[in-house]
């Protein structure tokens, strides 16, 4: 890693501590992720090796922050500096271009501060299309992200474009329900399916995800802001009704379904006010209980809503 100069810790992803840092050849500021794969004596883990290749691939999409390279340092533990021949642990460190912002910094820059104002409606346009496009990438490769969350869409500010971040080993792992640092990961961007403990998910739980993301941008708060998974379940149910078999057959036999209050559906556009009857039309279809009725990434790119919107720029 003489090749990089660590300028600071920029946080915690989920699988691993992020750093700022400097390539010394070039001068390149990039992100370095340290990744905690643990190695056995065979080296690399062949799921981390595929996980790897597939990220390589993912990141052509401009969509996508771009994987550069990715380095393999042997580290000595502590204990064993002193020894003849100590035993090395390697690490992997992926080298990703950097961006210094995020979506929920740039929503919380236009909600609070001197001069809180709504995010432009073209601009909520352009970041779910881009978002949408990036997520139908992965999405024909046979990749879910499964936490995508404003926290994980970076943005570059001076061209306007967005770029989904911390797909890294997602698929060797489950779904962690605590980030690397201990923290409860935030549920609010969670399908109901993996709320309800689902084993079999597909690509609709990104889209659910991608529906709170719209409605975020729009609200400038969250939709369904939990702070338990049963907390999280009944902010769903008391906005969208409580789904019922006819909605969403095989929704009662879930693991973790326990008889609810019948709540009925609020109006989604009164819940959205600023959003016009396109983009609640989009939104409803991205939020529909049964995971199989939600729009796809792709249909979503042909959705009225986007009409207004120059698609050659994209």
């Amino acid at each position: 890693m003489e090749k990089y100069e660590k300028l600071e810790k920029v946080g915690e992803g989920t699988y691993g501590k992020v750093y700022k840092a400097r390539e010394k050849a070039s001068g390149n500021v990039v992100a370095l992720k340290k990744t905690r794969l643990e190695m056995d004596e065979e080296g690399v883990p062949p799921t981390a090796l595929r996980e790897v290749s597939l990220l390589q691939l993912l990141s052509q999409s401009i969509y996508i922050v771009r994987l550069l390279s990715v380095e393999h340092v042997d580290k000595v533990p502590k204990a064993q500096k002193a020894s003849a021949n100590p035993l090395t642990k390697p690490i992997l460190y992926l080298v990703f271009e950097y961006l210094d912002t995020d979506l929920k910094k740039f929503i919380d820059s236009h909600r609070k501060g001197p001069n809180p104002r709504p995010l432009p409606p073209q601009l909520v346009q352009s970041f779910l299309f881009q978002l949408c496009k990036g997520v139908a990438h992965c999405h024909s490769h046979g990749v879910l992200h499964r936490d995508l969350k404003p926290q994980n869409l970076l943005l570059d500010q001076q061209k306007g474009i967005l770029k989904i971040a911390d797909l890294g080993l997602g698929r060797a792992f489950t779904v962690p329900l605590k980030s690397y640092t201990h923290e409860i990961v935030t549920l609010w961007y969670r399908a109901p399916e993996v709320l309800l403990g689902s084993t079999h998910y597909s690509t609709g739980v990104d889209i659910w995800s991608v529906g709170c993301i719209f409605a975020e941008m729009v609200k400038r708060q969250a939709l369904f802001p939990g702070d338990s998974e049963f907390q999280q379940l009944i902010h769903i149910f008391k906005m969208l009704g409580t789904p019922t078999e006819e909605q969403w057959p095989g929704v009662t036999s879930l693991r973790d379904w326990h008889v609810y209050p019948r709540w009925e559906p609020q109006s989604l556009a009164r819940n959205v006010p600023t959003l016009g009857p396109d983009g609640v039309d989009l939104l409803s279809k991205m939020l529909k209980y049964n995971p199989s009725e939600r729009i796809s990434a792709k249909a979503a790119l042909d959705h009225p809503y986007f009409d207004s919107l120059d698609k050659s720029q994209f």
